[in-house]
């Protein structure tokens, strides 16, 4: 197995930061370098996969089990934990989680990228993605605090 693990300190209220990341995918995008994002739903489309063309059903509101683009919402406790499971084309089995905590009085932002590679294509495929992970992944986390902090 391997993870993804980020977090931050946000200068926001938790419902807030909460806000932002239940409206994630779709229209809203992810949050960092859309051209990654699209290339990687192209990618997954040209293999068979759903692709980033399902978006969401509603702008603001996620339910459990419901698509989001190439994931599926696993588990949801609002205002905590949103557990994406990848519905994209791939050697193995991966998640996303994007937590909101509260720590010793502060507001953070915890991020999690979790990936089960089958054989010997999965840990290639993850060893050629981890470079592209720190950049889509830290960008992700910068800019989710941010927008939080911005609106709130």
């Amino acid at each position: 197995m391997y993870t993804d693990d980020r977090s931050t300190a946000v200068a926001a209220q938790p419902e807030r930061l909460w806000a932002v990341i239940e409206a994630i995918g779709g229209t809203s995008g992810w949050h960092s370098f859309p051209l990654a994002w699209a290339v990687r739903g192209w990618l997954d489309r040209l293999v068979g996969g759903a692709g980033l063309g399902r978006g969401r059903r509603h702008p603001t509101r996620l339910y459990t089990g419901e698509a989001l683009d190439f994931w599926r919402v696993e588990h949801l406790e609002r205002g905590r934990l949103l557990r994406l499971r990848a519905e994209m084309r791939l050697p193995g089995r991966a998640w996303l989680e994007m937590r909101v905590a509260e720590r010793d009085g502060q507001v953070r932002y915890e991020q999690r990228a979790v990936f089960l590679p089958r054989g010997l294509p999965g840990h290639l495929y993850w060893w050629s993605v981890a470079p592209f992970h720190a950049v889509v992944f830290g960008g992700m986390v910068a800019n989710i605090a941010r927008t939080a902090e911005s609106a709130g």
